[in-house]
């Protein structure tokens, strides 16, 4: 394939002409270890074989990841040249100048064409700081043959009410099909995003709006008593350690009835290549507690970063401008199909006529749309973000809470054990941090 039929003409010669230089140029990237991202690292030759900059890659579990890419920004370590970091992320370190602005990419590359949910988070002041590989919500991934045999019709706005009713109807124990998979993993964006979420829509919130926390109140204890009596019900055993990897496999095994999740897992549920359920897969919006308007679906992109301590700030532009690219989703259309290119990052891919034939598009960009990071739960909050709260401390925080609710999935505290302490450390720690 041609250099100009993969990425376009005036880009492939501003790639051919840079790689007379960077023949000797190597950027190491941290990323995490979800399919897309293993599908990119397919196609760095192509890269590489364009540019002349080699690529070493440094692949890591979501929870590892934070954490590295976190003490490497912070001790300006060096160690990466470009960072997989996300919505909650960007902002904070870009006001504190530790990434690179991306404010100077080129034209061909169309900024502009970044849906404006994912170029909003991914800003600070106005400005990109990161560029979205793909983009998510979160919706329902059912399966469809279960839910006939049960006589039930998922609406396209489910209730968590109705959730339960088709997770016991759809559970097989004898047959090792669970109701439902959902996340229970520790880590603030593992299991601790998704029960955030599952607050919000029973009208729980971190926070008042005088940064008071709110583990003491009937809405969380509802929303998480709830969310463990589904689990213990209906979900698969020890699903305590479950995050989204390996609700990933459990679904395509065919032993999940449900699974509430990143809208990006949609490609690799009805990927017949690697799901055995692949042709009977159903989508609906992430559910709402009836009575509720607010849905459990989050916002969040994967993103490409560059460290302020790079020494490589031009080629870690151009790979960037490549890996984030029309032409790359293009270039994956043609080889894989429309279904699995990155989702969710730029408007003109919802343009695309092959692409609004995937059976996942619409209820993907729709879930996008409904979220709303500005006003994520029922009574007011002083924070921005829906799975997370965009402050500093918010991540050492939650992951800690996020470890006293998986005590209570894996059975070793109650419910009201895991909010009391909950409230302590969130307590503990913004009053040291001065709020």
């Amino acid at each position: 394939m041609s250099i100009k039929r993969v990425l376009g003409a005036s880009t492939a010669l501003t790639l051919c002409s840079a790689a007379a230089f960077a023949q000797d140029t190597t950027i190491t990237i941290a990323t995490v270890n979800n399919g897309d991202m293993i599908r990119m690292q397919s196609y760095t030759d192509t890269f590489t074989e364009q540019t002349g900059i080699a690529v070493e890659w440094v692949t890591l579990e979501e929870n590892v990841l934070r954490q590295r890419v976190t003490t490497d920004i912070t001790t300006n370590g060096g160690q990466f040249d470009i960072m997989t970091i996300g919505m909650y992320e960007t902002p904070i370190w870009g006001a504190n100048d530790w990434l690179i602005p991306l404010n100077d990419l080129s034209e061909d590359y169309d900024a502009e064409d970044i849906l404006p949910a994912m170029r909003n988070g991914l800003s600070h002041d106005g400005t990109l700081y990161a560029a979205p590989f793909y983009g998510e919500s979160s919706m329902v991934m059912y399966r469809t043959d279960l839910m006939e045999q049960a006589g039930l019709e998922m609406p396209q706005a489910p209730t968590w009410e109705f959730i339960r009713e088709a997770a016991a109807a759809m559970d097989d124990p004898e047959n090792d099909i669970n109701g439902i998979c959902l996340r229970g993993k520790a880590g603030w964006g593992e299991g601790g995003a998704f029960i955030t979420v599952t607050g919000n829509s029973f009208g729980a919130r971190w926070f008042d709006e005088d940064w008071t926390a709110q583990f003491d109140q009937p809405e969380w204890n509802e929303a998480l008593t709830f969310f463990v009596n589904l689990m213990n019900d209906y979900g698969p055993e020890g699903y305590a350690t479950n995050g989204f990897n390996e609700n990933l496999s459990l679904f395509q095994q065919g032993k999940c009835g449900m699974w509430i999740d990143a809208t990006v897992a949609a490609s690799f549920v009805t990927n017949p290549t690697d799901s055995t359920v692949a042709d009977s897969v159903g989508f609906a919006l992430a559910p709402n507690k009836e009575g509720i308007d607010k849905r459990s679906n989050w916002l969040w992109a994967w993103a490409l970063a560059i460290p302020a301590g790079t020494q490589k700030e031009d080629a870690a532009k151009q790979f960037i401008e490549w890996a984030t690219s029309k032409e790359y989703i293009e270039l994956v259309a043609a080889n894989e199909g429309w279904a699995n290119v990155p989702p969710g990052a730029r408007t003109s891919l919802y343009e695309t006529p092959e692409y609004q034939e995937v059976p996942f598009a619409a209820m993907t960009l729709e879930s996008i749309k409904a979220a709303d990071p500005n006003n994520p739960t029922v009574d007011p909050v002083p924070y921005v973000g829906i799975q997370f709260v965009a402050i500093p401390e918010f991540a050492g925080i939650a992951t800690q809470v996020s470890q006293e609710f998986s005590a209570v999935y894996a059975g070793q505290q109650s419910v009201d054990e895991a909010l009391e302490k909950a409230q302590a450390i969130t307590t503990e720690e913004m009053e040291a941090a001065g709020y």
